[in-house]
């Protein structure tokens, strides 16, 4: 075991709703962090930006004083589920926190529900950025400040909405069973969660965010955050890119221990794992030195937490998502320990399911819950584009509800949009889409639609209850077959049904319906049609003033009674029981 020593800069991952401002949050952040000393400027990493505690102390006067022995915080720069569901550390997520942005002034919307819930599954503590101050009507920006000093200038209308719209927060919050407040009013931050209204683009709240993230890392994460200065680098791979010049690389966010070049490191490919050696280790040159021909500053070492670009042959394969470990001495410890994470990653597979591909494992992960807590089984579940025989795979599901694939930000290979076209694959379902929750929606709305049809193609073949008279002064033909004039007394008489009297005698069969000379299959209670009755005969089986039942069958009934009831109207259901009381009669057991 490696000893441990220090604290390691916490890694922070930025989620909530597109458009509700996490990229300016983070830019701002990065911007308010540029200061002359070379101490005091922020590190841009690969996938990752490090802004450094003296950046933070400069930007927040109220923590000049306070004891920080955290070294700063390191942002995820691919803000979003992406990098919160890609980033995994020893079977969970690899975000130590995580700021959940939401927009004041919009409250709550579909993607800030689904952060929310990626936040429970992986127990991640974080904090509610309310972002876009400054748009509150009224408001009087001041810019940098503290949101306490900024608030307190405000006149008591604003000061209101701004309460008002903290509170919504609060009441949603407490929805998904979290207790939130303001940050000012949080006494115990293990228990409530801190609200913190900031502005992105004056910078208003911004230090007491940073200030709270601060204070969360250091009271209840510090045993987390140890870390092996001198032992073997360990980190999740964010992602496989191709770069000109250097072919297949990896994007790592190192989070424990050093990598160096020359080193021998072990990764998850879709083949196995495989063990390569480390050609380069590549930084973003900073933003005002870069020229397009040479983005990256090779460095020779790099020490957690970190985000670098890896350069090694046999990259190709490689699992977005999967762990990267050095190896000292031998590998086969390390390749079983990566083997056995892959293998524990928390997809629950049922004998009976759909198909789920992502473009990462804890995506994978994500959408396997989402689907759990819906009680819809998976059947497989696969990182990687949606190939040809995925498809053919999925034609072989015996379950029709089931023959569908979910493709969570994977695309969704040319072929397979041709095989889709072809007739023989219209009863397969393939649905696509970068936000969770809407997949699983989607999924959910086909399927109970499939269902619906299959229901009413089943009941419309149900024999349905109804009574008719025969009208007087409306005998059209006496016989072969007989036509006559009738009003429906109650239910849904439709053509192709066999007629009985009322006392359980046969009358004959309606062949067809007529409505002002139109045919017609249906006629609802109320209506008066002419129909035609083979086998029967006026004068003998019928004659005017006779009210008929329409024969249900003894299956029908059973149908009828335990599954459509509650779905028939009144007059139906009135008709189905004058007709089984009349079968009853007869034999008691008759449709039970």
């Amino acid at each position: 075991m490696t000893q441990k020593s220090g604290i390691r800069t916490p890694i922070v991952a930025v989620l909530g709703h597109v458009d509700h401002g996490k990229t300016s949050l983070l830019d701002r952040i990065r911007g308010s962090s540029v200061v002359s000393t070379e101490d005091g400027s922020i590190t841009q990493h690969i996938g990752a930006t490090i802004v450094p505690i003296e950046a933070i102390r400069m930007m927040s006067g109220t923590m000049e004083k306070m004891p920080i022995r955290v070294p700063g915080l390191l942002f995820i720069d691919t803000p979003g589920h992406h990098a919160f569901t890609t980033l995994r550390a020893r079977g969970g997520a690899l975000a130590d926190m995580a700021i959940l942005v939401v927009d004041i002034n919009q409250g709550f919307q579909p993607q800030t529900t689904e952060a929310l819930q990626i936040l429970r599954t992986y127990r991640t503590p974080f904090v509610v950025a309310a972002t876009k101050v400054d748009r509150i009507h009224g408001w009087r920006p001041s810019k940098n400040e503290p949101f306490l000093t900024s608030f307190a200038r405000q006149n008591d209308r604003v000061k209101e909405l701004v309460e008002n719209r903290i509170y919504g927060l609060v009441a949603k919050l407490s929805e998904f069973g979290f207790s939130g407040e303001r940050f000012d009013r949080v006494s115990d931050f293990q228990r409530n969660l801190a609200i913190v209204p900031v502005s992105a683009h004056t910078g208003e709240g911004i230090a007491e965010l940073l200030m709270v993230m601060i204070g969360l890392a250091q009271r209840y994460m510090e045993e987390d955050l140890a870390y092996s200065v001198d032992g073997p680098g360990i980190g999740t791979v964010l992602e496989v890119k191709e770069e000109r010049g250097l072919g297949t690389t990896l994007d790592v966010i190192l989070y424990d221990g050093t990598l160096s070049v020359g080193e021998e490191i072990a990764i998850a490919r879709t083949d196995g794992v495989a063990v390569t050696k480390v050609r380069a280790l590549l930084k973003p040159r900073p933003l005002k030195e870069i020229l397009v021909e040479d983005r990256f500053e090779r460095v020779k070492k790099v020490m957690a937490a970190a985000g670098i670009k890896v350069s090694a042959p046999n990259l190709d394969g490689t699992i977005a998502g999967s762990p990267i470990q050095v190896v000292t001495g031998d590998p086969e410890p390390v390749k079983e320990r990566i083997r056995r994470e892959m293998e524990e990653i928390s997809v629950k597979i049922s004998p009976e399911g759909l198909m789920i591909k992502a473009d990462t494992i804890g995506a994978l992960e994500a959408l396997c819950n989402e689907l759990d807590a819906k009680e819809i089984g998976v059947m497989r579940a696969d990182v990687g584009p949606v190939s040809r025989h995925d498809l053919i795979e999925v034609e072989t599901i015996k379950n029709p509800y089931y023959r569908a694939l979910l493709a969570f930000n994977t695309p969704i290979l040319p072929d397979v949009a041709e095989m889709l076209r072809d007739p023989g694959y219209s009863q397969v379902k393939v649905f696509g889409g970068r936000i969770i929750y809407q997949l699983v929606d989607d999924y959910i709305a086909w399927r109970d639609d499939l269902k619906r049809k299959a229901e009413q193609q089943r009941f419309e073949q149900i024999i349905m209850p109804a009574k008719i008279r025969v009208l007087p002064h409306c005998i059209f033909r006496q016989s072969n077959p007989a036509v006559v004039g009738v009003r429906v007394l109650g239910g849904t008489l439709r053509t192709d049904v066999n007629l009985i009297q009322t006392d359980g005698k046969k009358v004959g069969h309606l062949k067809s319906m007529q409505l002002n000379q139109e045919n017609i299959r249906e006629g609802k209670a109320g209506a008066e049609v002419a129909i035609s009755i083979e086998g029967a005969t006026v004068g003998r089986q019928l004659n005017e003033g006779d009210d008929l039942f329409v024969e249900i069958p003894e299956r029908h009934v059973k149908v009828l009674e335990r599954e459509m009831q509650a779905t028939l109207p009144i007059s139906t259901q009135e008709i189905l029981g004058e007709f089984t009381a009349m079968k009853r009669k007869a034999d008691p057991f008759w449709g039970k």
